[in-house]
């Protein structure tokens, strides 16, 4: 997707050529969408957001149906329906949800798809030093927990990016309120801690823990669990300042 250049020099009464040649190929994604990138003036940063396309589709999904549900993530799912629709995603499938999917079986692909990444999005080789902020002041935590995000693998930043956009939207709608002819409109109940006590441990953990684990130090892990909980809580509750440069 990208020129190639011999020298640099070629290039100097272009200033236009050079922001191509240095420009990223964007994925193949639809060619009218490719089109319309190139008729915009080319960007300094012309980097296309690498998330994937399941867990954008389902923070879509959920933000246009479900932010109402009463405990989203929380309600039971058809294993079936969940199934089916990640192998759809799998086979790389070009999967529309719409109205007939069930809000409860997008939220469980959505947390099914973060746990069994190989890698977790925090990334394993971070998980001391997210913990550690906790340890900080109040007010050195945010920009620790910032440089933090700086190092993750473009990938993760764009998808973590995503997902806390969406958890923050979904605990935005957590209370009930009351619409303009004064009819209330339910709240989901689903708070930043309840969210973060969800995805925490499948954003950041060290290694996937087996049954026997739990049973030897369970009072460790529960302190480590509340830790996860904070760091994910406080990312949820402060992602704009967290992805502001």
């Amino acid at each position: 997707g990208a020129m190639s250049v011999d020298s640099i020099t070629d290039l100097d009464d272009n200033q236009s050529r050079l922001l191509e040649a240095l420009q990223l190929s964007l994925p193949a994604e639809a060619q009218s969408k490719k089109e319309k990138a190139r008729d915009k003036k080319l960007s300094l940063n012309p980097i296309y957001r690498q998330v994937p396309r399941l867990v954008d589709s389902c923070c879509q999904h959920l933000e246009k149906h479900g932010l109402q549900t009463v405990g989203i993530f929380r309600v039971g799912s058809s294993k079936k329906r969940v199934r089916q629709l990640r192998e759809e995603f799998d086979r790389g499938i070009d999967v529309v949800l719409d109205e007939e999917h069930s809000i409860h079986d997008v939220a469980a692909l959505l947390k099914e798809f973060l746990r069994d990444m190989p890698d977790p999005l925090l990334t394993r080789e971070l998980y001391t030093p997210f913990i550690n902020t906790l340890l900080l002041e109040p007010d050195e935590q945010l920009s620790t927990l910032q440089l933090l995000i700086y190092l993750l693998p473009p990938c993760n930043c764009d998808t973590l990016h995503r997902l806390l956009q969406f958890l923050s939207t979904v605990a935005h709608h957590a209370e009930d309120t009351t619409d303009k002819d004064g009819q209330e409109i339910t709240g989901n109940k689903m708070t930043s801690l309840n969210l973060a006590t969800i995805f925490g441990p499948n954003l950041l953990h060290k290694q996937k823990s087996t049954d026997k684990e739990f049973s030897v130090q369970s009072s460790a892990r529960a302190e480590e669990s509340t830790a996860i909980i904070a760091v994910v809580q406080k990312m949820i509750e402060n992602y704009e300042a967290l992805f502001m440069v």
